[in-house]
């Protein structure tokens, strides 16, 4: 019933703006020497309304955005706004146009407090050019209050949330006098109360006339707050529609051209011995008795709510971080020396949930980062070769269809997918025989994670045993053999392939007994 009147009062304001775009692209064109970002992008933004841009990473959702932001002017094609055309300069010209952009992780001044960062460059003066703090402290307030969040001027913003600091950007934006506002992938790193606070945010801005441009993979989110849907592929203008029209199925085909039967190609494997076995795993305040088994062929999800401790107890038992009590073995051979080095000599990989920040150095090219883990083993007297990485580089990089200009580009010019398996090629290039991945598709597109579903499959039909942690349900149930449930430090469950749910798994992870539907804790 509360769907259907969501529906009925998002069909109205659809109605009610539809006719005069706030903001609208028209056949965009942007090339990059012989590269064509975007061959005929188009798009429309209205008063009060989201409308969700999706497409595959390579679509060109990026180089559209960055134009609206005046980082980049197109080669042909039209902006308007209000119904005039206009062409921003540079950044500064765009946001004076009241165009704002909410980026995945916001970039602020750690030293000074959330007031500075919203006012910075632009702060209310006494007399004497003195900053008025008292009224810069009550103006960021009444933007919090407008926004219905609380989170105190004062505090630094060094040690702010993702969350938090992306609900400051916001404030900024509102004081500017934004109107149309552009969240580029803002809920990847984001817990589910903290998508819940920040669609709240939106809906607020909605409410007051802004026009909001949403960008995210998570279709769950898509649907659940966009009036409207863009597709993109390859540069170009699929499809726009309401969202109430459309299905994830329908969106996924529009999106990679083709249909995908299935998101999760988990194939049959023949389950072996144990491979990793872990006793009573514990470190104080952040996991408990942490027990389980993963076989050789199998794939083993472990889920549970963000910080219920599942990339704690993976940096465990991969040796990055110390526990108090409790073993690792591998082969039924306990690991004698708790270190990342040790648990490689055994037979370990370990993918971790930040790619950026632990699994590649940014500064240096696919190729160096694809060989980081095989550099003693190419050397010949000491000696590394441009050659032998070279070598090392082309092989991995044709088995895991990795897209590169070029095995000597730099790794921040590839995609979050192909950034991803370069990670991936970097442990396996180990020849491990235990595989620990975590958020194994976090912030890629659709297309990709199909591809990461199936080699992580195909590793598994080999004999890999794979520990994978996801905060994506669907991932955790269309891939795994069985499912680990955590929840605040501890393993409330598990559920084999046939009797894991939605439901089931949820329950668990919410620290709710199946049978009395009280919580546990």
């Amino acid at each position: 019933m509360a769907e259907a009147q969501d529906a009925t009062v998002r069909s109205t304001r659809r109605a009610e703006a539809a006719d005069v775009p706030l903001l609208e692209l028209r056949d965009i064109h942007k090339s990059f020497g012989a590269v064509h970002a975007l061959r005929g992008a188009s798009l429309s933004l209205y008063r009060g309304q989201v409308t969700a841009l999706v497409g595959e990473n390579g679509a060109g959702k990026s180089t559209l955005v960055k134009t609206l932001a005046g980082l980049h002017q197109q080669d042909r094609g039209q902006v308007l706004l209000d119904g005039e055309e206009v062409s921003f300069r540079d950044p500064l010209h765009a946001r004076e146009a009241g165009i704002a952009v909410i980026y995945q992780e916001p970039t602020m001044f750690p030293d000074l407090t959330v007031a500075e960062n919203i006012f910075m460059g632009r702060q209310p003066l006494r007399s004497l050019r003195r900053i008025d703090r008292k009224a810069m402290r009550q103006q960021a307030l009444e933007l919090f209050e407008q926004l219905g969040v609380k989170i105190d001027p004062d505090r630094a913003a060094q040690g702010l949330s993702i969350a938090d600091q992306q609900v400051v950007e916001i404030a900024k934006a509102i004081s500017l006098d934004a109107r149309v506002l552009i969240m580029d992938e803002p809920t990847a790193a984001l817990s589910g109360v903290e998508v819940d606070r920040l669609f709240a945010v939106t809906r607020t801005l909605q409410a007051q006339g802004a026009a909001v441009m949403f960008i995210s993979h998570r279709f769950e989110e898509v649907f659940a707050l966009a009036d409207w849907i863009t597709v993109m592929r390859d540069g170009a203008h699929v499809a726009t529609a309401p969202a109430s029209e459309l299905t994830v199925d329908g969106v996924i085909r529009q999106m990679v051209g083709r249909d995908v039967a299935s998101l999760f190609p988990k194939q049959e494997t023949t389950i072996g011995p144990t491979a990793l076995e872990v006793k009573g795993l514990s470190r104080k305040g952040v996991f408990s008795d942490i027990s389980f088994t993963v076989r050789a062929g199998e794939i083993v999800g472990l889920s549970g709510l963000v910080g219920a401790g599942r990339s704690e107890v993976a940096r465990a038992v991969f040796g990055i971080d110390k526990y108090d009590s409790g073993e690792v073995l591998v082969r039924d051979a306990p690991l004698k020396s708790l270190s990342p080095r040790a648990s490689m000599a055994a037979g370990l990989a370990f993918v971790p949930e930040d790619r950026r920040k632990q699994g590649l150095v940014m500064e240096l090219n696919v190729s160096r980062n694809l060989t980081l883990t095989l550099r003693r083993k190419l050397s010949r007297f000491g000696l590394l070769t441009n050659q032998a990485e070279a070598q090392a580089t082309k092989e991995w990089a044709k088995k895991l269809q990795i897209k590169a200009g070029s095995p000597m580009s730099p790794i921040s010019t590839l995609s979050g997918g192909n950034q991803q398996k370069v990670v991936l090629g970097k442990w396996l290039a180990t020849g491990p025989r235990i595989l620990i991945i975590d958020e194994p598709t976090r912030g890629i597109d659709v297309g990709t994670k199909s591809e990461v579903h199936r080699l992580i499959s195909e590793l598994a039909g080999t004999g890999l045993a794979v520990l994978m942690i996801s905060s994506e349900l669907p991932e955790i149930l269309g891939m795994s053999d069985r499912v680990l449930v955590m929840h605040e430090g501890r393993i409330t469950a598990e559920r084999s392939r046939k009797d894991a749910t939605e439901e089931s798994v949820m329950t668990a992870a919410t620290g709710v007994d199946p049978k009395t539907k009280e919580t546990t804790a």
